[in-house]
């Protein structure tokens, strides 16, 4: 008969023990202006402005909005060549009207010219393999000859070449950003609509930046669909690791909509892959104003204990023990707590649970009798009070620890 573990034993001194912590993937460090992706830094956020490269005005104010609210690195497209110049004047204004913020522009469609100039003003290039050379496809193709293949590819090479050089010898860097959506026709024909097509896509450009000796890359596998974007990245770090390359990746939900299913999309994808240790950078995309990705990124990080950007609050769901009304009281410490960057804070509606399962938190306010509550220090109690004074009483705890800042 099988002989089954008694949960209340302790962990045997021999046994591994089970670590909470992330253990992030080592990868190189890539400077993006005084921004570093990888090499063990903290998870970078970042996202996009919506605005016309050519509002000079428009385009510093959006970048800046979303650099105060704690976007660390912040894209623009440059579709054209007087796009690509505006990003000078942008990028000086920002450094004499605000300060110096890491700025990546996007280059599409046969954008060697672009790319050349727009690499003298920004931190980092991003390219979509898929796009910088532009395959026309043939609709009776039937095969892709190895000369065909090399011809292609000796293109793209020459195509990369100088932005490459130009990338290195600034020591700026460069994003291979993949798209499930835009690869090339070979790589369609050769491996389909796949993970293999766009890690394949990836370590073409790849190699071409590592034969010019250039590192500084950080590469993404974007799709629309979480389980193709899983797979992708997964196989990119297996190939990696076979390759002996160890670039920073860039995660991200491409397209992933509006609202809430936008955010959870996003979530399910981004937050998968840092929990298993994989990405360095992140953007949530979403069908709304830039702003509102931001708090979307922190919550992810914060979550997995990636970042630490805001008050952490661990709340029971409420049940017929509930002594005080949950919700209402949570707001409340919420709004007089909310600036204390760094603290745990719990808020549980009765005793029964309440103290075992605050989850190590700094403070918890627990529903002690109908009418009162206890305020803890970690696990500790430390005095009973009435509910109506429950949140100022709070306070004076924290401003006795000295753990108080004013809002």
């Amino acid at each position: 008969m099988q002989t089954l573990p008694n949960p209340t034993q302790t962990q045997s001194p021999s046994s591994p023990a089970v670590s909470t912590t992330i253990e992030r993937r080592k990868t190189r460090p890539v400077p993006v202006g005084n921004i570093t992706i990888g090499g063990g830094h903290p998870v970078v956020v970042q996202s996009m402005i919506n605005e016309d490269t050519l509002d000079i005005e428009g385009s510093i104010a959006a970048i800046r909005r979303l650099h105060e609210i704690g976007c660390e690195i912040v894209r623009v497209t440059v579709p054209s060549l007087a796009h690509a110049k505006a990003l000078a004047e942008i990028k000086q204004k920002l450094k004499d009207t605000y300060q110096p913020v890491p700025l990546v522009a996007d280059v599409h469609h046969n954008g060697m010219k672009i790319a050349l100039e727009v690499a003298q003003h920004v931190d980092k290039v991003r390219i979509n393999p898929g796009l910088y050379v532009f395959e026309k496809p043939k609709t009776d193709r039937t095969e892709y000859t190895e000369a065909e293949f090399a011809e292609i590819g000796e293109k793209i090479r020459e195509t990369l070449e100088p932005l490459v050089i130009s990338l290195r010898d600034q020591g700026k860097s460069m994003r291979i950003g993949v798209n499930h959506g835009s690869l090339a026709e070979r790589m369609l024909f050769t491996y389909g609509d796949t993970p293999e097509g766009m890690v394949e896509s990836a370590l073409e450009f790849i190699r071409i930046c590592e034969s010019l000796d250039f590192y500084n890359l950080v590469i993404s596998l974007k799709a629309s669909r979480v389980p193709v974007m899983l797979a992708a990245y997964r196989l990119m770090v297996k190939r990696m690791d076979e390759l002996g390359m160890s670039y920073p990746l860039h995660l991200g939900v491409t397209e992933a909509g509006d609202g809430e299913y936008g955010r959870i999309k996003s979530t399910a994808g981004i937050g998968t892959l840092l929990a298993d240790g994989i990405g360095d950078t992140i953007r949530v995309s979403l069908t709304e104003a830039p702003e509102k990705e931001i708090p979307v990124c922190y919550s992810i990080l914060q979550a997995l204990g990636l970042r630490k950007t805001m008050v952490e609050y661990v709340a029971c769901p409420s049940c017929g023990r509930t002594l005080f009304n949950l919700e209402e009281v949570l707001h409340k410490v919420r709004e007089a707590t909310n600036h204390l960057t760094g603290l745990d804070i719990a808020v549980m509606g009765c005793i029964v649970n309440g103290p075992g399962e605050m989850a190590d938190a700094d403070y918890g306010y627990v529903g002690r009798q109908p009418g009162y509550i206890s305020l803890y220090r970690g696990k500790e109690e430390i005095k009973k009070v009435p509910e109506d004074q429950g949140v100022e009483e709070l306070i004076n705890l924290i401003k006795a620890d000295g753990r108080w800042v004013d809002p």
